[in-house]
């Protein structure tokens, strides 16, 4: 058997080359990952403490709780927190909470979701995880679970030591193990490639081979999920924009003026009902 398969040194730079090539083509297209969800941030929210949202967080607690997990008087740091989708119902089944997010919008709905509990039970932290020193802040193994539910902060194997760092019992990491499926960028795909769209692998593999090889013990689990929701043609044109973007393909005038011209055609309503999903991976380690 090939040696590379078991060079973890080898593994890391490969995840860490092609997550540097990836984060590159972001800046220079002007996205920002941490920032990509600030003009869908009310829509986000709503889908997350709907019914169809709640069941969606009910069915990855009572994973984690299904695996030993006890969230009543323990302590969660939680990476990417967004509006509270699982920071809140952390703080209902008892946790202290830590939850780190930098998008203003965001921000302001997670206050409006925790206004119900006691003023220290959960706390927000307004920096990037990545400039945050994990000992001044006194987060070296001080969380019984830290929690990084498709964080863009997870993109490379320091990354992850980081984010274990913190964890003193258990850690969480969710990432999709296709790009996630989005009807109308699979639409306008061959509008601005030339090329019938292909779904591509993502990094969770070299998150899960970097365990094995690390020694670490996991659980894992793999989820197909889909929804469907209706959007303004303006906010179809931003995510469909901010997804080319992800995928490394240029978000300059000419895509936009591609993608508009589509909406307009094919939405004249202005209304766009788009679906999402696809296989999401999620890993439970132990320390």
């Amino acid at each position: 058997m090939n040696d590379d398969f078991f060079n973890a040194a080898m593994w890391e730079k490969v995840w860490k080359d092609e997550s540097d090539i990836k984060i590159a083509r972001m800046k220079m297209n002007g996205i920002d990952p941490t920032r990509s969800f600030d003009h869908k941030a009310k829509t986000f929210n709503e889908q997350s403490f709907n019914k169809q949202g709640r069941e969606r967080t009910n069915r990855i607690m009572n994973w984690l709780e299904g695996q030993g997990v006890q969230f009543a008087n323990s302590s969660v740091l939680d990476i990417g927190a967004a509006s509270g989708v699982f920071s809140v119902p952390f703080a209902e089944k008892g946790a202290r909470v830590t939850a780190v997010e930098t998008s203003p919008p965001l921000i302001e709905l997670l206050e409006a979701n925790i206004s119900s509990f006691a003023e220290d039970q959960v706390k927000i932290v307004p920096e990037p995880f990545e400039v945050i020193d994990v000992w001044s802040k006194g987060w070296n193994r001080a969380f019984d679970l830290v929690f990084a539910s498709m964080s863009p902060i997870i993109h490379n194997w320091e990354s992850v030591e980081k984010v274990l760092q913190c964890a003193r019992k258990f850690c969480y990491i969710s990432m999709p193990i296709l790009h996630t499926q989005h009807s109308l960028v699979k639409e306008i795909w061959p509008l601005v490639t030339g090329q019938a769209y292909q779904s591509k692998l993502t990094e969770m593999g070299y998150l899960l081979h970097l365990l094995y090889l690390k020694g670490y013990a996991y659980e894992t689990l793999v989820t197909l999920e889909e929804k469907t929701r209706e959007v303004s043609g303006e906010m179809a044109l931003q995510e469909v924009m901010t997804w080319l973007g992800h995928h490394r393909l240029p978000v300059d005038e000419r895509n936009r003026s591609i993608v508009a011209s589509y909406l307009e055609q094919s939405y004249p309503s202005g209304k766009v009902v788009v679906q999402e999903g696809g296989r999401f991976g999620k890993v439970l380690i132990r320390l």
